[in-house]
């Protein structure tokens, strides 16, 4: 029997650091079109409660909780909430990530475990303690956020690149081990939202590194994660939202 595409509205979506920036902004999307929405947050800083509050004013439910999801018991933890607040979980979205830069010569241990443990062992584990639910329930996705730095050799990130490549290798390896029940694709965004302290030489710079000659919106990714909810044809992809800055 052929299952099509899940339904968006009454389904419980979990991402991992989505309190602020492009995680917040995929949550209140899927929040606005009926999903459920579980999320994790690193710091007691961030504001989650208020992300929390905004998922909630559109009529679904939320529930937030403190992770550090690069610590395998807090990632088990974190999967026995959700499942036991929810009763199950349709979709993963691996969102919390590290950006790093320094040249290679100067990289430590610690700034390489920081990129890798975050952007690599974290999706994994994190998959890891979800899969073994969507393959029992016969379906679910996983939704990994890459960068394009996976794919384009950026001087000054080679932890960076290295942690991102690899989730892109997690992801078709997955991907195929884990069908047919559970699909599995990465996102890789351009510059869809600017870093809080970017100047305009870097907005300037960021609008002329894109073909189509603009900065993207963090809407761009929710919209992919909507698309990839629906088509259930697609799995082990790289869909690349970047505005053509991987081609320049």
């Amino acid at each position: 029997m052929h299952n099509h595409g899940m339904e968006i509205a009454g389904s419980v979506v979990l991402i991992t650091g989505a309190a602020q920036r492009v995680g917040r902004a995929v949550a209140l999307d899927l929040a606005e079109h009926g999903a459920h929405i579980a999320f994790s947050y690193y710091l007691e800083s961030e504001p989650w409660r208020a992300t929390a509050e905004a998922i909630e004013r559109l009529g679904v439910r939320s529930f937030a909780m403190q992770a550090d999801v690069t610590k395998a018991d807090q990632v088990r933890a974190l999967a026995q909430a959700v499942l036991q607040r929810f009763g199950r979980v349709d979709v993963l979205i691996n969102n919390a990530s590290i950006w790093l830069k320094k040249p290679a010569l100067e990289i430590g241990e610690a700034e390489w475990d920081a990129e890798m443990n975050l952007n690599a062992k974290a999706p994994f584990m994190m998959a890891q303690a979800i899969a073994p639910h969507m393959i029992a329930q016969g379906r679910g996705l996983i939704v990994n956020i890459t960068d394009l730095s996976a794919f384009q050799a950026w001087p000054g990130y080679a932890h960076h690149s290295a942690s991102k490549a690899a989730l892109v290798a997690l992801t078709k390896v997955l991907a195929l081990e884990w069908a047919p029940q559970v699909r599995v694709n990465a996102i890789a965004p351009g510059t869809v939202l600017l870093p809080d302290d970017a100047d305009d030489a870097k907005r300037r710079w960021a609008i002329e590194k894109s073909a189509l000659k603009r900065i993207g919106s963090p809407e761009d990714v929710a919209r992919t994660v909507r698309y990839l909810i629906e088509e259930d044809f697609a799995t082990g992809a790289v869909y690349f939202v970047d505005g053509g800055r991987s081609l320049v």
